[in-house]
């Protein structure tokens, strides 16, 4: 008898769940819409071709890096704080194999980004060692690592081999003669990210182990595996985004990557995915990449007298609003009698 009054209440709970999540996708596009207009009414030059060009990037970029650190959010394990050393270090090996050709350019980057997720994914998942604290050592691992190995020098491409110009062209091909390569990337990635949380047995086994890692385990799904898989999707995504951001650089450097862990991290809880696991979807994560690189754009444009948002006050603002969005979304989980903790 129990067992069937149980069943409408988790219907019940599901039906909220969906409508939150409905509710937080389209207020973070409410949000964007309100940007883009406040950004007209600020200034004329937010709707000249270089200033959207600028936003443009500025989304790409975090995007991918976003759609990756969706998968580990999703699977209650928060963030990756090593990101800024995985895009570095990927940007920086794929320079320093150039000579080797392009091909084998790109395979050493993607292959570093791969095995600091493998190492994250086993650590985290296999030995359940905290997320937060390992990836941060990671990062001061991977720093350490780029500063002795490269003794702290910027690593620039050969743009006399024609390995070292690809490399260089990287960023500014065109797919199809009209869009970005990078574009054509966070297209293919936020596609195959979403139709993996919705379509795929992996999904339901990630959403299930970001709602309930003990239920997920007792039922038989390899939560191991799928945390390790969440990490590797990760530093992926970031391998990717961080050799593009060598190309557009021009350089491999120990700063490539800095900010877009906490930036990514920021766009994913914006984008109504939560950090209790197992609610979201890459959809709102746009959405949260779209309202991230637009705030910014907005205070670059702002000028009142000499006051002007420096990238102090960029950060100060960012993470106020971080805490805001948090602070509203466990709120409101209580209020709705979704939070599981």
């Amino acid at each position: 008898m129990s067992d069937l009054a149980t069943i409408p209440q988790d219907r019940r709970a599901a039906a909220r769940s969906r409508f939150h999540e409905v509710l937080g996708v389209l207020g973070v596009y409410v949000l964007g819409a309100v940007l883009f207009g406040l950004g007209c009414l600020i200034s004329g030059e937010f709707l000249t071709p270089q200033n959207l060009m600028n936003t443009l990037q500025a989304v790409t970029l975090l995007g991918i890096v976003s759609v990756g650190v969706a998968f580990i959010t999703y699977s209650q394990h928060y963030v990756d704080l090593s990101i800024p050393g995985v895009m570095a270090l990927a940007g920086i090996v794929s320079v320093s194999a150039l000579p080797f050709g392009f091909a084998a350019s790109m395979a050493a980057g993607m292959a570093t980004g791969l095995a600091i997720g493998l190492i994250n994914g086993w650590v985290i998942g296999y030995l359940r060692l905290n997320p937060i604290i390992w990836t941060l050592a990671m990062m001061s691992v991977l720093s350490g690592v780029i500063r002795k190995a490269y003794a702290g020098k910027q690593i620039y491409p050969d743009i006399a081999t024609a390995a070292g110009k690809a490399f260089l062209d990287l960023y500014h091909i065109e797919v199809a003669g009209v869009v970005p390569l990078p574009v054509a990337i966070l297209i293919v990635l936020a596609v195959a990210g979403y139709l993996a949380m919705r379509k795929t047995c992996f999904g339901a086994q990630l959403k299930l182990t970001g709602s309930s890692y003990e239920v997920a385990r007792m039922t038989g799904v390899n939560v191991r595996r799928v945390v390790l898989t969440a990490f590797v999707v990760s530093a992926a995504a970031s391998a990717v985004a961080g050799i593009l951001l060598t190309s557009f650089n021009k350089v491999g450097a120990h700063y490539v990557g800095k900010g877009y862990d906490f930036a990514a991290i920021t766009a994913v809880v914006i984008g109504g995915m939560t950090l209790a696991g197992g609610r979201g979807n890459i959809v709102g994560v746009l959405g949260g990449v779209m309202v991230i690189a637009l705030m910014n754009n907005v205070m670059s444009l702002v000028r009142i007298g000499d006051f002007t948002f420096s990238e102090f006050h960029k950060a100060i603002i960012q993470g106020i609003v971080f805490i805001l969005v948090v602070g509203a979304s466990s709120y409101w989980r209580r209020k709705s009698g979704l939070d599981d903790a």
